[in-house]
């Protein structure tokens, strides 16, 4: 019988340790619908990276076919239109092209990359990474996980750098021919690097990856901003981003003032080019896209190295000598006339001052929050100054470049000479900046003022004599009651008064006797106080008598004569 009993209560576990078929199904139906609705990552990923590609070149190539069709002179035939497109394409990457048929037959290298063109790729590679990571929403929860931060960034790339090297060989057969050595650096640089950014935006822009690529830095460059990384570094590279907008602003605005003082020239120029509209159009939009490029030709003649306009003819604020031969283009026409340079040339140099006094807010706002001395807000200061001219510096060396042979190889701002001034005036004008600034964010003007030698008193002791003043003013500051008892006709009335209690509210007795300040003049209206203390009221003090007779006599008290006049 106990065999049994046994035997029974063992049955009931065994399904529990064996799934039904019912249960099979629906996990087997999950994770259907899982692999269903995710596809593979790496396999999107590719995808991504080459539609990206697709996208960029497709534009480019309406564009060159639009202005081909509406020209009065197709030579070249579809074909050259889109040999043409591919070739810009790379050029928007930054790789260097050929041109073949030129007049000598000499191949012309041109190495100017239109910065405007080089958004489109980068905005391309961009979202591409961040779609292929395929983050879910915050309301879906019930869907997968996103991709792999490396297996998306592997995948973006790899499916870009496929396309591109297929557009390279096709351009290869061209009038413009790319340089191989540029374009195995160019092209997997920007896919990289745009990748990664949209790989890092979708994954909530983390902070621990910056740091790893912090820490690769030589302790040399870490041991000034101590142990606080994140916050040290975060501001300076804010502070160099706000300086690098202001440098772009800068020279946007001297490119507008110099075509603004030039337009004559510029306008003859423009239709000394071409006649029809179409080639007006290709000019004008060649003349957008260049724009950028001429905003940090602007900023580099605003720190003082400028910019070369041929082998052995720069363009600076203390003297412009531009090449004597230079072919007939809008912004060329912007160049200032070959000479010395005059006080209106100088005012540019207002451009980098902006720029520190810019570097050094940003920085004086964070050092004042988190209490940083003087010495670890200037390192950071000088941290973002040499941030800032890193910036600058490959924004110039991708402004400039070759535009041909002999005269044309040197085209644009030389990078490191205009790297070394911003870093220059960065150093003079942002880090005294940041460290002044700081000091009057914290102690305030004054203390600002005895930092640069106009102030005897030393950075918050007039703070703190105001606090001692007002200690001492606090101390010896009488109570309403106190004042209200020193007074001749209250203190023999309440002080001396037999039958006033001790625990009797000082308040009511206040407000019954001194006078409302709407009233007016109330300086006869009460009766003076008697100098001789009251007789004791018969009766305990709790009695209700008593009580009666106590308010009793403070409304005699506080009652006004009856011969003065009403309110």
């Amino acid at each position: 019988m106990t065999v049994v009993i046994r035997m029974t209560a063992r049955r009931p576990s065994s399904p529990s340790r064996r799934p039904s078929l019912m249960s099979r199904r629906s996990s087997l139906s999950r994770l259907l619908s899982r692999v269903r609705d995710r596809s593979p990552g790496l396999a999107a990923s590719l995808a991504a990276g080459a539609l990206a590609a697709g996208l960029g070149l497709g534009s480019f190539a309406v564009l060159t076919i639009a202005l081909w069709v509406s020209s009065p002179y197709p030579d070249s035939g579809p074909g050259g239109a889109m040999h043409i497109a591919a070739a810009l394409w790379l050029l928007a990457h930054g790789v260097g092209l050929v041109r073949t048929d030129t007049l000598s037959g000499v191949p012309a290298p041109i190495g100017v990359t239109p910065l405007l063109l080089l958004v489109v790729p980068a905005l391309l590679v961009y979202r591409g990474a961040r779609d292929a990571v395929d983050a879910p929403d915050d309301a879906d929860a019930e869907a997968p996980p996103p991709v792999r931060a490396r297996t998306a960034w592997t995948g973006v790339v790899a499916g870009y750098l496929g396309v591109g090297g297929c557009a390279a060989l096709y351009a290869s057969g061209g009038e413009l021919r790319p340089q191989w050595p540029s374009a195995a650096v160019c092209l997997p640089l920007l896919a990289a690097c745009a990748a990664g950014a949209g790989v890092w935006t979708a994954y909530g822009r983390p902070r621990e990856p910056l740091l790893n690529l912090v820490a690769l830095l030589p302790g040399s460059v870490r041991r000034p901003l101590g142990r606080d990384t994140r916050g040290r570094w975060g501001t300076a590279l804010r502070a160099s981003l706000a300086g690098t907008a202001v440098f772009f602003g800068g020279g946007t605005l001297l490119l507008a003032v110099s075509l603004v003082g030039h337009g004559d020239a510029a306008r003859a120029s423009f239709l000394q080019l071409t006649e029809g509209w179409s080639g007006r159009c290709a000019v004008l939009f060649l003349c957008l896209s260049l724009i950028p490029n001429a905003a940090v030709w602007s900023a580099s003649y605003a720190v003082g190295p400028g910019f070369a306009l041929g082998a052995g003819h720069l363009v600076n604020p203390l003297a412009s000598d531009p090449a004597p031969l230079l072919p007939p283009f809008p912004l060329l026409a912007a160049v200032p006339q070959h000479g010395p340079g005059t006080p209106a040339h100088w005012l540019a140099g207002v451009v980098p001052v902006a720029a520190g006094v810019t570097v050094a807010w940003f920085v004086a706002a964070r050092a004042a929050r988190r209490d940083w001395p003087a010495g670890r807000t200037a390192g950071v200061a000088a941290l973002a100054a040499l941030l800032c001219a890193l910036l600058l510096a490959t924004l110039a060396g991708l402004a400039g470049g070759p535009l041909g042979v002999a005269a044309l190889t040197r085209f644009g701002p030389v990078w490191w000479q205009t790297g070394m001034a911003t870093g220059a005036w960065l150093l003079a004008v942002g880090v005294p900046g940041a460290v002044g600034l700081r000091a009057w964010r914290k102690e305030g003007a004054a203390s600002l003022a005895a930092w640069l030698g106009f102030a005897t008193s030393k950075p918050g002791e007039s703070q703190a004599a105001e606090k001692e003043r007002g200690k001492e003013q606090g101390s010896h500051t009488p109570s309403a009651s106190a004042s209200a008892s020193d007074s001749p006709s209250v203190s023999a009335s309440v002080a001396d008064s037999a039958w006033a209690p001790p625990s009797a509210p000082a308040s009511i007795i206040v407000a019954g006797l001194l006078p409302d300040p709407a009233d007016g003049d109330t300086s006869e209206r009460y009766e003076a106080l008697p100098a001789e203390p009251h007789e004791a009221l018969p009766g305990s003090w709790e009695d209700e008598a008593a009580h009666q007779a106590r308010w009793t006599a403070l409304r005699k008290l506080s009652e006004p004569a009856e011969d003065t006049d009403g309110p």
